[in-house]
This record gives C-alpha cells, structure tokens and sequence, in this order.
C-alpha cells in the first residue's frame, strides 16, 4: 500500500476512484489479502493500514536523513569519487607556476580511484578543478572585504575604494 500513494488520503481515494470506474482493488499479500470493497466493514481496516504506510514511509525518510547527516558528520559523503585529488591539484599548481601548460602536466597524472582508475584526467577535469580551487581561495578574501565594508558602514563611514576594489578582484577571481 505504501508505493500507490503518498499518504492515506491519497491511497483511500485511489481506491475508491479504482472502484468507481468499475475496476477492483485486489490486495495481494500484506495485512489485507483479498478483494477491498470501499462500501464493506474493510474500509475502517482499509483507511487504518494506509495510515500505518504513511507513517512507516515517513520513518523511512527520516532515518534516511539521520543516516546521511550521519555520515557526513564522520567525513563521508556519497557519489563518485573526484577524478582530480588534492595531491594531483597540489601537482598541477606548482607545475603550472613553474610555466607548464595543463596539456603538458595533464599525461603525467594518474586517477587513484573509481570507474577511471589507471588513466589521466581529461583537460576539462583539472581546469574545472583549478576553477573549484580559485573560488575556494579567493572566497575568503571577498568576505574579509565586505566585512570592513560592513564595519565601516556601521559606524558611518564610507568603505574606502581600495577595500571594495580588494573585494571585487576577490570575487572576479
């Protein structure tokens, strides 16, 4: 009963809308095996199992939610492991700031986990990953601006130009 409908209402009128256009809800295992009739004394039973599968979707939702916030409260979280690790962007970075292109630095590295395991990195991966690492970087300082900018208007004064400029090339970034 718990995969018709969202809640009991909906499941009773499913039901009685099944009923009413001639069609016969047949119960096949569960708590209510045989045919639902919404006139015979199975409607009281009826209403009160669709609400028992309301209430257990419910704690099913719930304990799913306690169970992710769980994990990522121990550092783990779900989906495909990154393709470009701290250690290939710590590589790229100084390599990069020695004068190497991404195109040069790309067939040296090596995917350590997940479905790529063995090969190198697209292009497109570590510039979108030396993309995630300028907005990481640069975050910081955009907020350290707005907030002089803040603390400035709160005691009347005008941010200076520098600091807002400072906080711009912080975002641009």
């Amino acid at each position: 009963m718990k995969r018709l409908g969202r809640d009991a209402a909906e499941l009773t009128a499913l039901a009685d809308h099944l009923t009413a256009h001639g069609l016969i809800l047949e119960m096949l295992v569960g708590p209510l095996p045989g045919i639902y009739d919404p006139t015979g004394p199975g409607t009281l039973l009826f209403a009160f199992f669709a609400a028992m599968a309301e209430t257990e979707r419910e704690n099913i939702g719930e304990s799913t939610l306690e169970g992710l916030d769980m994990a990522a409260r121990k550092g783990k979280h779900g989906g495909r492991p990154p393709v470009v690790t701290d250690d290939m962007l710590h590589t790229v970075l100084r390599r990069r700031a020695d004068g190497e292109s991404v195109e040069q630095i790309q067939p040296d590295l090596i995917i350590p986990t997940g479905k790529r395991k063995g090969r190198n990195p697209s292009v497109a991966s570590l510039y979108r990953a030396l993309a995630e690492h300028a907005k990481r970087t640069a975050y910081p300082e955009a907020i350290e601006a707005a907030h002089a900018d803040f603390v400035a208007l709160q005691a009347g004064e005008l941010p200076s130009p520098r600091a807002t400029d400072a906080g711009q090339r912080a975002v641009n970034r």
